[in-house]
């Protein structure tokens, strides 16, 4: 029997994973389908904005006193959020994938969403923070022709809108593949290739004005991204930074990637396609076991204690019917959602404060343990992590990887604490 079991694979999961196995547990993640990350941006986002609010956050650590007593940061406490975003920032310099916080410590950077948009960032990888909008320095955005789902023109004139220098520029689509229909992925492969990214630097070149810094596609390289980046400024004799495009998210891939590779040297194994539709308790208010859906019979997955981290309404963690009910789908725990359809939703739907079904969650206490309205423990032995837990909307705020990277190491935090005194 192994010490945890970790039930979904998004990056709460994955963190979990590591900090638990970092703590001498034997874990084990299993998942439905491919997390979040796939189609996040891949930074981290700790809080953007606060509900009601349109304006952006520049100082979010300095502003956590202002959200719902219920929402994880709180739970969290200042100290450990600050310590799980430290251990983040750690992780991925091992990883040989770094990410880094604004040039002013505590303050969220603005960076170009695929739109044009600033979007408030707390941790990003280093080649999206040179697209740091708080620089003067110029940016000329450059597209390919025939490349879908990237507009460097509307990019740039977004940008302009909002007062920050930049124009548009196009280079054709054969310097990145000779496929004809490629997504974001196929081509960060191709550019992972020295050769190909020589030829692409020296198209760049002759695109760059003094003084301009260069936007492109995030595609620049999966298996060998750090490389990519260092070669193309190296030829270029410019700074470059990476936008992020529609889904795939490649920067997202590459970080959960990288994860998976880090947990398997740690000996955690990561195994996708397991959708959990059963368990068992032992009469008690202790879980047995998790089964899993296969083509025979159901796999039964035992464990000392289990974390929950399948995310939310929007993460497949929560289902619901035409009659209003919303149940979360492994334990069928309690949840704070609204259980009339009429109260899920707000008459504006772009209601500055939110929608209650999109705020509500499992709702746990200081361990990160679910627990009924009494505020007891529904299970000894499962905790839960992420997109799960009620009192936020990450979407909303802007705060979904960074209640993931937090909760996730506060969990398994916990889980460990709990080993060690049995």
């Amino acid at each position: 029997m192994i010490d945890l079991l970790v039930i979904g694979e998004g990056l709460s999961g994955l963190m979990a994973a590591y900090h638990a196995a970092r703590a001498g547990l034997s874990v084990r993640v299993i998942g439905k389908g491919l997390g979040a990350l796939h189609w996040d941006a891949g930074t981290i986002d700790l809080l953007g904005y606060l509900p009601g609010a349109h304006d952006s956050l520049r100082c979010p650590m300095k502003q956590l006193g202002l959200l719902d007593p219920a929402h994880p940061y709180h739970l969290l406490g200042e100290a450990t959020l600050a310590a799980a975003l430290a251990q983040f920032v750690a992780l991925t310099a091992e990883l040989g994938l770094p990410y880094s916080p604004a040039v002013v410590a505590g303050e969220n950077s603005l960076l170009s969403s695929p739109l044009g948009a600033a979007r408030p960032v707390f941790l990003a990888p280093a080649a999206q923070q040179g697209g740091d909008l708080g620089s003067s320095a110029p940016m000329v955005v450059v597209g390919f022709k025939g490349l879908r789902d990237f507009y460097p023109a509307l990019i740039a004139e977004n940008l302009n809108k909002l007062g920050y220098p930049a124009r548009a520029a196009f280079l054709p689509y054969q310097l990145l593949s000779g496929r004809r229909d490629a997504n974001t992925v196929h081509l960060a492969h191709e550019l992972d290739a020295p050769a190909r990214r020589a030829k692409l630097a020296a198209a760049l070149k002759k695109l760059l004005e003094p003084g301009e810094r260069i936007g492109l596609p995030a595609i620049l390289g999966i298996d060998d991204h750090p490389a990519a980046l260092v070669h193309l400024e190296q030829i270029v004799q410019a700074p470059i930074f990476e936008i992020p495009t529609l889904p795939p998210s490649v920067p997202g891939i590459r970080l959960v990637k990288s994860l998976r590779q880090h947990l398997l040297q740690l000996g955690v194994r990561v195994e996708a396609g397991m959708e959990a539709i059963g368990f068992e308790t032992n009469g008690g208010n202790n879980i047995q076991w998790v089964e899993t859906e296969t083509s025979a019979r159901p796999l039964k997955h035992r464990a000392k204690s289990y974390l929950l981290a399948t995310g939310g309404i929007l993460g497949g963690g929560f289902d619901s019917d035409h009659t209003g009910r919303v149940w979360e789908v492994v334990f069928d725990l309690p949840l704070t959602i609204p259980q009339q359809r009429s109260h899920w939703f707000r008459p504006q739907f772009l209601e500055a404060t939110g929608q209650p079904v999109f705020r509500g969650g499992v709702p746990v206490n200081r361990r990160f343990q679910p627990v009924r309205p009494s505020g007891e423990p529904v299970y000894a032995n499962l905790w839960a992590a992420g997109g799960t837990l009620a009192g936020a909307d990450p979407i909303r705020e802007r705060s979904l990887t960074g209640i993931a990277v937090a909760t996730g190491f506060a969990a398994a935090q916990q889980i460990a604490t709990s080993h060690a005194l049995t």
